[in-house]
C-alpha cells in the first residue's frame, strides 16, 4: 500500500493535511519528528513526506528540528508553514522574524512558477499564519511564489523534488489547496491513488481472519456508529467466535437499548448479549460532577462489566472497541494535550483482564467509518444516524447525574431531535441534541411561577469532527423544538441555542 507521511513538528492542522490526503484516496499516516529516523523512513517506502506546521521558530535551539540528510534521501517533500521554514534552514537559508508583516489569515498570493501550482493562476487567496519569513532562500532553491509582504511564499528545488510553501494548503481558506495537494501526491509523488475505503474493509477483514483465528472475542458494543460499524467488521472476519456485549448502562437516549437490540440482532445477526447495568453505573456516578470523573468512571465500570461477563461465558481472550482516531487524539496520546478523555481511550483503567484490545477502526475519521460501514452492508440509517459518545447522556446532564435528570434529557432530546427530522434536516447538521444545564432559572406558566432547568440545544457541520461550525437551523424549527420542550417535558423552564464553534469549545459540553 502505498503511503504519504505526515511528518508532525506540532502543528494545529496536523491531523487535517492527513485528512486531506485520504480524501484523494491516498494513505497518509502521521509520525511525530522524534519518533522516525530518515532510515527508517528510507526503509518504509513513503512515496512522499509532509512537513507540518508548527508554532516555534525553527533559529530557536530548543526548536523541533530534523536531520538534514532527509532532503538527501529522495523523497519528494512538501513542507507548510514552519515545514516551509525548516527546509529552508536545514538547506542553509535565512529565516528572521517577520516584526511588522506578519501575516495572519487570507492573503493574496502571487504565482511565479513550480511544479505544485500546475493548474493554480497567478493571482489567488491563500491562508497564512506565521510571525517568521524567509528572507534569503537556500542555494539550489527558486523562489516560486509572493505575497505583498512575503518575499517567499513559496520555495522550491525542483531536481530534488523539494518544496515548500508558507500558507496552509489543507485549509479551506486557501482558494486552490486541494489543487497543490493534488499536484504533490501525484504529479511528483507519482501516487496512484488507490486506498479506498473499499480495499479498507478487505484488507481488514482478512487481516483479523487470520490473526483473531480460533481466538474467542468480546466486542464492547454501544450502538453508535463507530462501535457497531467495528463489531459488524470483525463478524465478517471471525463470525460466531465474535460475542458482542452491549451494556445499557441507564444512559441512552429514548427507546436506544431496544433499537440497537433489534437492528444489530435481528437485521444484522450478530451474537449480542444486552446487560442491563444502570443501577451499577448509577451508583458509581452518584454525587460526582467533574467531567473527567464521571468519563473515567464509565470507562472503567464498562470494562469491569465485561471482564464479568468474559468470566461467565469463558475463555475470552480480546476485547474489540469502536475507537476512531479523534478519540485518540483528543485523549491525548502521543504529544498531544488532553482535550477530554474519551471511555474508551483515556478512560482505562491500569488493570484490565484482557491479553490484547483490538481497535479495527482507531486511524479512521469519522466519515472514513461510515464509508466501512455501508461497505459492510450495515443499513443506511444506522450508519447515518446521529452520532452518540460512549459516556451516553452523561457528558449531556451537567452537574451531578440522577434518574430524574436523565428521564428530563431523554425527552427534551427526543423532542428536538423529532423536529429537526420533521422539517427535513436530518442530514444537514452533522449532529444534534439536547443538553441539560444544572441551573434553574425562574418562569411562568399558567400565570404561576415557576422555576425549572435550562436546556441547551446544539448542533454542528463538519466533516472530519475535528473542527465543527454551528448549524443554522431556522428559527421556525428551533420555535416549534423549544414550544414542545417547555409544553410536554417537565421542569424545563428555558431553552438556549449553542452557537460555539469548534474550536474554541468541543461538540459535547463536557
Amino acid at each position: 500500500m502505498e503511503r504519504i507521511l505526515v511528518l508532525d513538528f506540532g502543528g494545529q492542522y496536523n491531523q487535517l493535511i492527513a485528512r486531506r490526503v485520504r480524501d484523494m484516496n491516498v494513505y497518509a499516516e502521521i509520525k511525530p519528528y522524534n519518533r522516525i529516523s530518515v532510515d527508517e523512513i528510507r526503509t518504509a517506502g513513503y512515496k512522499g513526506i509532509i512537513f507540518t506546521g508548527g508554532p516555534n521558530s525553527v533559529y530557536d535551539g530548543n526548536s523541533p528540528h530534523y536531520d538534514k540528510e532527509i532532503l538527501n534521501a529522495g523523497i519528494p517533500v512538501l513542507g507548510i508553514c514552519y515545514g516551509c521554514q525548516l527546509i529552508a534552514f536545514m538547506a542553509g537559508g535565512v529565516i528572521e522574524s517577520a516584526n511588522d508583516i506578519s501575516e495572519y489569515g487570507k492573503t493574496e498570493l502571487t504565482v511565479k512558477s513550480g511544479a505544485v501550482f500546475e493548474g493554480v493562476p497567478e493571482k489567488s487567496i491563500c491562508w497564512m499564519s506565521h510571525t517568521d519569513y524567509i528572507s534569503r532562500a537556500p542555494e539550489g532553491f527558486e523562489i516560486t511564489a509572493v505575497t505583498d509582504n512575503c518575499p517567499c511564499a513559496a520555495l522550491a528545488d525542483e531536481k530534488r523534488m523539494i518544496y515548500g510553501v508558507q500558507f496552509h494548503p489543507e485549509v479551506t481558506h486557501t482558494e486552490y489547496g486541494k489543487r497543490i495537494l493534488r499536484n504533490f501526491l501525484f504529479e511528483i509523488c507519482s501516487c496512484a491513488g488507490d486506498w479506498t475505503m473499499e480495499n479498507f474493509t478487505a484488507g481488514a477483514v482478512e487481516s483479523y481472519r487470520e490473526k483473531l483465528a480460533g481466538k474467542r472475542v468480546l466486542c464492547a458494543l454501544s450502538g453508535g456508529v463507530d462501535s457497531s460499524v467495528a463489531a459488524v467488521l470483525l463478524h465478517k472476519a471471525i463470525g460466531d467466535n465474535l460475542i458482542c456485549v452491549f451494556v445499557d448502562h441507564g444512559l441512552l437516549r429514548k427507546d436506544e437499548g431496544d433499537t440497537v437490540e433489534r437492528v444489530m440482532k435481528n437485521e444484522m445477526g450478530l451474537n449480542i448479549i444486552r446487560v442491563n447495568a444502570k443501577d451499577r453505573f448509577l451508583s458509581r456516578l452518584a454525587g460526582v460532577t467533574p467531567p473527567e470523573g464521571k468519563r473515567k468512571i464509565i470507562g472503567e465500570e464498562f470494562i469491569r462489566v465485561f471482564e464479568d461477563i468474559a468470566k461467565e461465558i469463558g475463555s475470552v481472550d480480546v476485547l474489540v472497541q469502536g475507537t476512531i482516531y479523534p478519540d485518540v487524539i483528543e485523549s491525548g496520546k502521543g504529544d498531544a494535550a488532553v482535550i477530554k478523555s474519551h471511555h474508551n481511550v483515556g478512560g482505562l483503567p491500569d488493570v484490565i483482564d484482557f491479553k490484547e484490545i483490538v481497535e479495527p477502526l482507531r486511524d479512521l475519521f469519522k466519515d472514513e467509518v461510515r464509508k466501512v460501514g455501508l461497505e459492510l452492508g450495515i443499513p443506511v440509517n444506522l450508519v447515518r444516524r446521529q452520532p452518540f459518545p460512549g459516556p451516553g447522556l452523561a457528558v449531556r446532564i451537567m452537574g451531578e447525574i440522577t434518574e430524574d435528570k436523565l428521564e428530563i434529557l431523554r425527552e427534551a432530546d427526543a423532542v428536538f431531535r423529532e423536529e429537526v427530522m420533521n422539517a427535513g434536516l436530518e442530514n444537514e447538521p452533522n449532529q444534534y441534541f439536547a443538553v441539560l444545564l444544572n441551573n434553574r432559572s425562574v418562569g411562568v406558566m399558567g400565570d404561576a411561577r415557576t422555576y425549572g432547568y435550562t436546556v441547551a440545544f446544539r448542533a454542528v457541520t463538519t466533516d472530519d469532527f475535528m473542527t465543527a461550525d454551528w448549524s443554522r437551523i431556522p428559527f421556525d424549527v428551533l420555535e416549534r423544538a423549544s414550544s414542545r420542550v417547555t409544553n410536554e417535558v417537565r421542569d424545563i423552564t428555558r431553552i438556549v441555542y449553542d452557537i460555539t464553534a469548534k474550536p474554541p469549545a468541543t461538540v459535547e459540553w463536557e
